[in-house]
């Protein structure tokens, strides 16, 4: 027999965190999805700084700032960990490239679509210099990014190759 609602709880069954979509419910207090929700959205801001910096062929810090200063709301919960992975990418580009266009099957780096690109930059990041994201979280972070901003191939591609970086790293 189902869970019948209590008084305790108001008259509602408890919801369930919903892991995939990384969004708050009422059986979680917030710690964890909330900390899992705000990094999406720093993934995806990150993507849009490095994005616009490619396209504009501006240097990354110099997108980050006008990013930054073109915000309604500049003391977002998530900007710090944007800021920590635009700068991270800026400051490691030349491994993080190198590991790309090592693990890339039939691709060079200049030849991937933007997004992709720039998506791998992030995750590598993470892999290689964020102990605090598993390998696992920053693969599907960027392969759930991928489905939903960039060609239906993309998806399949990034989790091969983030996931033979991440096997190639440990």
């Amino acid at each position: 027999m189902p869970d019948q609602p209590t008084a305790a709880s108001g008259g509602r069954p408890p919801r369930l965190r919903d892991s995939r979509a990384g969004s708050a419910t009422e059986a979680d207090s917030g710690g964890v999805t909330a900390t899992m929700t705000a990094r999406r959205k720093a993934r995806k801001r990150a993507l849009d700084v490095l994005y616009q910096a490619e396209l504009r062929n501006l240097p990354r810090d110099q997108a980050l700032t006008s990013y930054l200063a073109g915000l309604a709301e500049p003391g977002a919960e998530y900007l710090d960990y944007t800021r920590a992975l635009v700068t991270g990418v800026a400051a490691h580009a030349e491994r993080i490239d190198e590991l790309i266009s090592s693990y890339a099957e039939g691709w060079i780096l200049e030849r991937m679509p933007v997004i992709d690109r720039n998506l791998a930059r992030i995750a590598v990041f993470e892999l290689l210099y964020r102990d605090d994201v598993d390998s696992p979280v920053a693969i599907t972070e960027a392969v759930d990014l991928a489905e939903t901003l960039s060609t239906d191939d993309s998806p399949r591609f990034l989790n091969g190759l983030l996931g033979r970086i991440a096997d190639h790293l440990t």
